[in-house]
């Protein structure tokens, strides 16, 4: 083969091989730049879910703060939160776990994000559920207490309604007076001597009443009074050696108050309590109400008959 030839091949060869590194040099230009575009399209979503799960948090934050206003409302209006405070604190839960969590990913960031936003939306429906439960509640309060005033200046008309009479007293005390906290399993029981209970007038000796107090808030837990309160269906306190009278400030406002027993005990979240007291005199025959109040308002009350 002469040089010519030699040299034609080999011209040949460099050019196939100058344009086979261009074309390889030019696709991994081209993927390097299609994965730079992703990158970066990668990056402005990540930051834009970043922001977009801040202000999540904020409101969040927001509804939180707006809950626990409305809950202590409802609780001062007499209303019951039971069932939404589990919820609440399933969803606050959650979304400590998910501010705690930190995002491996785009998609896990896309999850925390979706999450949060059914949180936010099931708050908000929580919360304007409760708002207007507060401002029914508000109206109904209202009523009660123009009632409550009827009900002080009509005790006349009604005393031949002696038992209906207990019952409404009983009614607009617990609704006017109560406490933030209520007691539960609320009992009254008449004993006389041989301690057989009984609902004889004559029989009636001491008079037992006993509850459960639960879920007391923190800021009430610690040394308090207890007050026993004994009235007639017309609100005139039972006869007592050593009456005490004293007021308490329910969230309705002040109310006087004359008890015939005080004790004094260290309220903790969960707790059962009880009152004993003897009368002084026999109960006469007819109706009564017994309540117990702390110096925050009303724990609980129901009425009794005497026969």
């Amino acid at each position: 083969m002469s040089d010519n030839q030699n040299s034609r091949i080999y011209g040949i060869l460099v050019t196939v091989l100058l344009l086979l590194s261009a074309g390889l040099g030019f696709f991994f230009w081209q993927k390097s730049k299609n994965f730079l575009l992703e990158n970066q399209k990668i990056e402005v979503e990540r930051q834009q879910l970043e922001t977009t799960k801040i202000d999540i948090e904020n409101e969040l934050d927001s509804l939180s703060t707006a809950y626990s206003t409305l809950r202590t409302e409802n609780e001062n209006l007499q209303g019951r939160i039971t069932s939404t405070a589990a919820l609440i604190a399933q969803k606050e839960a959650q979304i400590s776990q998910i501010r705690a969590t930190s995002a491996k990913d785009i998609q896990a960031l896309r999850e925390q994000v979706a999450s949060l936003e059914k949180t936010k939306i099931e708050y908000e429906t929580i919360v304007t559920a409760l708002r207007t439960e507060n401002e029914d509640l508000k109206k109904e309060n209202s009523r009660l207490t123009g009632e409550n005033a009827q009900l002080k200046g009509a005790n006349t008309e009604l005393s031949g309604q002696v038992q209906d009479l207990a019952k409404q007293l009983e009614e607009q005390i617990r609704k006017t007076q109560s406490a933030v906290f209520k007691a539960t399993s609320f009992r009254v029981e008449l004993e006389r001597r041989n301690d057989k209970l009984t609902t004889r007038a004559r029989k009636a000796r001491e008079i037992f009443v006993s509850f459960d107090l639960a879920d007391v808030p923190q800021v009430y837990q610690g040394q308090q009074k207890l007050y026993l309160a004994i009235t007639d269906d017309k609100g005139t306190p039972v006869i007592s050696q050593s009456p005490v009278k004293t007021t308490v400030f329910a969230p309705s406002g002040p109310v006087e108050i004359v008890a015939q027993q005080v004790k004094e005990v260290v309220l903790e979240n969960t707790q059962r309590q009880s009152f004993n007291y003897k009368f002084d005199e026999r109960l006469k025959a007819g109706n009564y109400v017994a309540a117990i109040y702390c110096d925050k308002g009303l724990l609980g009350v129901s009425s009794f008959r005497l026969n």
